[in-house]
Order: C-alpha cells, then sequence, then structure tokens
C-alpha cells in the first residue's frame, strides 16, 4: 500500500475525530490512521487518545496544543537523522540517547507505530551493546530498522499536519 503522490478530493475519506476536537479530517486513501507492516496485523499509525489527552491537558488550548504537535513535526527529521549517523557510526551509547528521544516524543503524540519501532530498535541495539563489538553490528541494525521508521514517521507527518489543518 503506498502513496503516490496527492490524492485526489474523489478519492479522499473523511474522518472525524470529536475526541480530538477536530471537526474533519480528511485522509488520502489508502492513508488513514493505520498500517499493514511487513504482513503482520494492522499497527495504528496514531492513537486518537493520546491526542486527546494532550489536548485536555492542555485545558484545550489550541495553540499550545498545536504548538506542541508542529514542535514534534519539526524536530522528528533531525532526531532521526541523529539516530542514522550513530547506528552507522557505530556508536550504542549515542544511537541509545537518540532513539529514547525518538520514542518518547513519539509517544507523547500517540505516534504508536513510530514508538514501537523505535522501541524494538531499543531492545536490539540493548542487545548488540552487550555483544562483543557493537560497532559491526549497529550498522546491520541501521539497514534493518532506518526504512521503517523514516517511512513511518513521513506517514505520522502527513497525518498530523492534516489534524493541524
Amino acid at each position: 500500500m503506498g502513496f503516490e503522490g496527492p490524492a485526489s478530493k474523489a478519492s479522499r475519506r473523511r474522518l472525524v475525530l470529536p475526541a480530538v476536537g477536530l471537526r474533519r479530517v480528511c485522509w488520502p486513501a489508502g492513508l488513514e490512521p493505520s498500517v499493514i507492516q511487513d504482513g503482520g496485523p494492522a499497527l495504528p499509525l496514531l492513537d486518537a487518545s493520546v491526542l486527546a489527552r494532550l489536548r485536555a491537558e492542555t485545558e484545550d488550548d489550541d495553540g499550545i496544543w498545536r504548538l506542541f504537535v508542529r514542535n514534534f513535526i519539526d524536530q522528528m527529521q533531525p532526531r532521526i537523522e541523529k539516530l542514522r549517523s550513530t547506528l552507522t557510526s557505530g556508536d550504542a551509547t549515542c544511537a541509545l540517547t537518540a532513539i529514547l528521544s525518538l520514542r518518547t516524543s513519539a509517544q507523547m503524540v500517540g505516534a504508536r507505530l513510530l514508538a514501537d519501532l523505535s522501541l524494538e530498535l531499543e531492545h536490539a541495539v540493548r542487545g548488540a551493546a552487550a555483544g562483543p563489538d557493537p560497532a559491526t553490528v549497529l550498522p546491520s541494525l541501521a539497514a534493518q530498522y532506518l526504512r521503517r521508521i523514516v517511512h513511518s514517521g513521513q506517514r505520522t507527518r502527513e497525518h498530523l499536519e492534516a489534524a493541524l489543518a
């Protein structure tokens, strides 16, 4: 399932998310907030209940809620790039720091798939760090995980930007 460019208005599905105070969000067809990953079960891209809780905790102040989500979107690419550089250089300590930064920020906005992938990578990096030569294992973990993390990050950004529109 892929998205090959701008979807026409006719191919968009409307989704109402009253729990997060959104009147109407249009998701391009095939890009609803869940994905099938590697032939496995559908994993949610976003958890609307986390966004609803975030909005409630900011006392329904749209400015604060939107700023928080916008900051996540703006910092996601630099976090992924930091993760890429630390994995490919074989630096397990800095890779764990980069993973934790990405995972916790993803959890805070309800980016469920991105957080789950980050947690899976975290376990793999911790295992590699405990091994005899993590510097040789970490680049292979980058090859194994980064494509999925980048894709999930792009899809998450698309959905969050649609929610902010």
